[in-house]
């Protein structure tokens, strides 16, 4: 390796190079500590995002379902960070000027020669740390569109969809957001943290995957498949490790320890607020009850919205992506009706139209002085800087995000459906059993096997009895 300054190119509008020699040169004298110790806690925060994600699906499932669904995301986890690290980064935030506008190369495979140069981000961070951040975006991704598996989708065809997906899907359209290179960045499109690549992409996909397994056993197409979220308990869980992850997901998206990632932070804060409380009382006014679900489902909602915006829009505005974020999310739920697709999490509905809410808001709200508290971004703005064609802008970029998922997602479907082995759905007898005791022959609780089915226990006239009569215990019967 030669030993170079960083003085002497110019970071992300230069080819790969690992940055000056740690052997001759400190490394780090660039960098600021602080950056370094932003950055790296928030990529915890995101990695905590997707054990969230699948308690959250855990608990708004089927109970005979519930493991398969945490297992599903912490594979995402391991799936991606290899793939990120074989060639997904190196698809993604390539540093060659020459690039295409929809993809990157592979001068960075396997995580080549990146190192100390400044990354393709921002030139406050290295290269190896802004690739350890942004993989943490590249694994939640399809752990999010992965929930349309459940009660009927095979493991295997499963992890081999998210690494495929990762590949033809996620990269990029995160190359077309977030590189110098890309078309929607170069158009004019905001997103400051993965309003397209992450939740319209995986909504999207959501949908997608759930068209090509088809519906679940029983399914209704005007009340679908009635039944209470299993553990409610579990939906806060996931609730809770979301919308902590959620401040290094939006503020750590200003990649350096600075007072636009406090304003990013302040925003998601109030965003994820009104948006609970706002699903929650649509809520109330059917039942007259007040919902934990329904507050959980705001939450996220909210969080969903604010999340292409928050580093350019204003305290204020946040209140506004709460209320849309929660009222139009909580009424998309219904979309999967009209359109005869069984999406059980509502996936598309929480991160695919609430992506598509946030960016379009995004548009109208952008305000070039946010942008500016990092002391070196400056964009035209939206609306409220008279700046109309910004709306445009994010319409084709949400559009092509949707549109592009969609498809490739079904294109992915329709392939694995055609390998042998790969076959996407399970059989009605496994659908009928559960994936956790079919797939995976465990389960979230020990007492699940006290009783395979209802009428199992309810031979002989009540559960008691039947209990009684049997002299084998729920761990005997697994």
């Amino acid at each position: 390796m030669s030993s170079y300054k960083v003085s002497d190119y110019a970071g992300p509008t230069e080819m790969a190079h690992e940055g000056v020699n740690p052997l001759l040169e400190d490394i780090n004298a660039p960098y600021s500590a602080g950056d370094f110790a932003w950055i790296m806690t928030c990529a915890g925060l995101v990695l905590l995002m997707v054990p969230g994600v699948g308690f959250f699906y855990s608990g708004l499932a089927r109970r005979k379902s519930a493991l398969a669904l945490i297992w599903l995301s912490l594979m995402s986890i391991a799936v991606v960070g290899f793939q990120w690290f074989f060639w997904g980064y190196s698809l993604t935030f390539t540093h060659n000027t020459d690039a295409s506008p929809f993809i990157g190369d592979l001068s960075n495979f396997g995580l080549m020669k990146v190192l100390g140069q400044p990354s393709v981000g921002s030139s406050k961070i290295p290269d190896v740390l802004f690739c350890l951040y942004q993989g943490m975006f590249a694994a939640i991704t399809p752990a999010l569109a992965i929930g349309a598996a459940a009660d009927r989708g095979r493991m295997l065809p499963a992890i081999v969809f998210i690494f495929i997906w990762a590949t033809i899907v996620y990269d990029p359209i995160a190359y077309w957001t977030w590189n110098p290179n890309g078309w929607s960045l170069v158009m004019g499109g905001l997103d400051f943290a993965g309003g397209t690549p992450v939740h319209i992409s995986s909504g999207a996909a959501a949908l997608a995957y759930s068209l090509m397994l088809g519906k679940r056993t029983g399914y209704n197409k005007v009340n679908g498949l009635p039944y209470r979220p299993h553990n409610v308990t579990h939906v806060v869980l996931g609730t809770v490790f979301l919308w902590v992850g959620w401040f290094g997901f939006n503020g750590g998206s200003a990649l350096a320890a600075n007072t636009r990632a406090v304003m990013a932070c302040l925003v998601t804060q109030i965003s994820a607020c009104v948006g609970g409380f706002t699903w929650c009382l649509l809520d109330y006014r059917l039942e007259k009850k007040w919902s934990t679900v329904g507050f959980c489902s705001g939450v996220i909602a909210g969080l969903v919205a604010i999340t292409p915006a928050a580093g350019y829009v204003p305290p204020w505005s946040a209140v506004i992506f709460g209320v849309c974020g929660g009222i139009i999310c909580n009424f998309a739920t219904k979309l999967k009706f009209l359109i005869g697709i069984d999406e059980p999490l509502d996936v598309f509905a929480e991160h695919g139209v609430g992506g598509i809410v946030g960016n379009l808001l995004t548009g109208i709200f952008a305000a070039d002085y946010i942008a500016a508290l990092d002391g070196s971004t400056a964009i035209d703005g939206g609306w409220v800087n008279q700046n109309y064609i910004q709306l445009g802008y994010q319409l084709a970029d949400s559009v092509a995000g949707f549109a592009y998922s969609f498809v490739m997602t079904c294109l992915i479907c329709f392939v694995l459906n055609l390998i042998p082995g790969l076959s996407l759905r399970v059989s009605p007898e496994v659908e009928e059993i559960g994936l956790d005791d079919a797939e995976l022959g465990e389960f979230a609780y020990d007492y699940v096997e006290l009783s395979r089915h209802v009428n199992d226990v309810l031979v002989g006239g009540s559960a008691a009895g039947s209990v009684k009569e049997s002299n084998e215990t729920p761990t005997e019967k697994a």
